[in-house]
């Protein structure tokens, strides 16, 4: 689609096969890789380079074989997803972190499959996921939900796009767009701009199969060594699998008063799938289908929640500047301008009253849910399981804040 050569990858000397052998005793298993390339413009081409220029890279895709190691076993899939997406245009051809984003967006939308949903990664860390009846509107919510971390972003939808979303699309400077499918001059479009890489997954419906199923996740360390784990299979996708907050304390239970409304239970569980795929510890405010706020990596809860709730007023800011005046508030030099911008999203608390929050490990502590629960928050999903649970109970019990637990923590690393 595009006459531009794709740009030369980074040497690597990578094998074109990787065999990993299980040994125990007597009995071997072993699973089988194939190293993948593209054919591109004439040109036989892999990955462009690793996390940054200058490292070289290969992407592999499991081939053959099947492993059991005690009661759980994996099999070669039946059609790869993100390591072998067909490349309709390369724009500049892709390389770890594409790829590593384009698997974040898969594993997320996966358990979101149920109506027209994007979700934008950035940084193998989801920035912005909405869901709505059409795919413009997701994808507008999305966008707006963080509108300036989208530059260099993966934007993946769980339908075919349309004309008139791929417009939308075009007007921002994602790096790569996946799709199951594009319809009449949707890719065209796109494809004009040359730096943008298109992917097709077209058995994109086959992430549902991936729900509650288990992979092999490899971590290398600096000295060459491994750490192999099973992926995490989540228990709490629906409201039967979670349950009302509970504790004990002293020989005294402590039960929280309110349950979840629908509404909130929608959004509850939306951002609990969403937690799964954003980097530990991690807080997620969601509202009407759309991310509010998503806190990244804190090494405290309560820093978390914090520097979530100044991300939520920061991206209001920005939604509010882009809709009054078509700028970004970062842009704003007059002072009464940016003051007025960010009184009102004070006012509006960053949009979090009536919002959800998201934790993906216990809270911990009152101060944590304290900020959500002061922005304006209505409920709460969270594995549970701290010392504290009944003062976080307390706490919400006086504010009329619903609260779940899930009993089980979605930590990602």
């Amino acid at each position: 689609m595009s006459s531009k050569r794709p740009a030369p990858a980074t040497e690597d000397r990578f094998p074109p096969r990787l065999e990993l052998s299980f040994v125990e005793g007597t009995k071997r298993q072993m699973l089988v890789y194939e190293k993948v390339s593209w054919e591109l413009e004439k040109q036989t081409v892999g990955l462009r380079y690793g996390e940054n220029p200058g490292q070289p890279a290969a992407l592999y895709r499991l081939v053959n074989g099947n492993l059991t190691l005690g009661e759980i076993s994996q099999a070669m899939p039946d059609q790869p997803l993100a390591s072998k997406p067909d490349i309709l245009q390369p724009g500049k051809l892709l390389n770890q972190i594409n790829i590593a984003d384009a698997d974040t967006a898969l594993s997320l939308l996966r358990y979101l499959m149920n109506e027209p949903t994007c979700a934008i990664v950035k940084h193998n860390n989801p920035c912005g996921v909405a869901q709505a009846p059409a795919l413009l509107q997701a994808f507008t919510k999305a966008y707006f939900a963080d509108r300036e971390a989208v530059p260099g972003a993966c934007l993946a939808c769980n339908r075919p796009i349309d004309l008139a979303t791929a417009e939308a699309i075009a007007a921002t400077e994602v790096d790569v767009v996946l799709a199951p499918e594009y319809e009449e001059g949707a890719a065209k479009r796109l494809a004009a701009k040359k730096r943008l890489c298109l992917l097709r997954i077209n058995n994109i419906d086959a992430l549902a199969k991936w729900v509650g199923q288990t992979h092999l996740d490899f971590t290398s360390l600096m000295d060459g060594g491994l750490i192999l784990q099973w992926s995490l299979v989540p228990t709490a996708l629906q409201r039967e699998d979670c349950r009302p907050a509970s504790a004990m304390y002293r020989g005294k239970e402590f039960r929280i008063r309110r349950q979840p409304t629908p509404e909130e239970w929608n959004d509850l569980l939306f951002g609990w799938k969403i937690a799964m795929s954003v980097h530990s510890a991690s807080i997620v405010y969601v509202k009407r289908g759309i991310t509010v706020g998503i806190g990244i990596g804190g090494q405290d809860r309560i820093t978390v929640a914090e520097t979530t709730r100044h991300q939520a007023l920061r991206k209001l800011a920005d939604r509010l500047a882009w809709e009054r005046f078509k700028i970004a508030y970062s842009r704003i030099t007059d002072t009464q301008m940016r003051e007025s911008i960010w009184n009102d999203a004070e006012e509006l608390k960053g949009g979090l009253i009536g919002a959800c929050m998201v934790s993906d490990g216990p809270l911990g502590s009152i101060e944590s849910a304290k900020v959500g629960i002061d922005a304006g928050i209505s409920a709460i999903i969270q594995p549970g399981g701290a010392e504290n649970d009944y003062e976080v109970i307390r706490l919400c019990n006086e504010n009329n804040v619903a609260m779940v637990f899930t009993d089980q923590r979605c930590f990602k690393h």
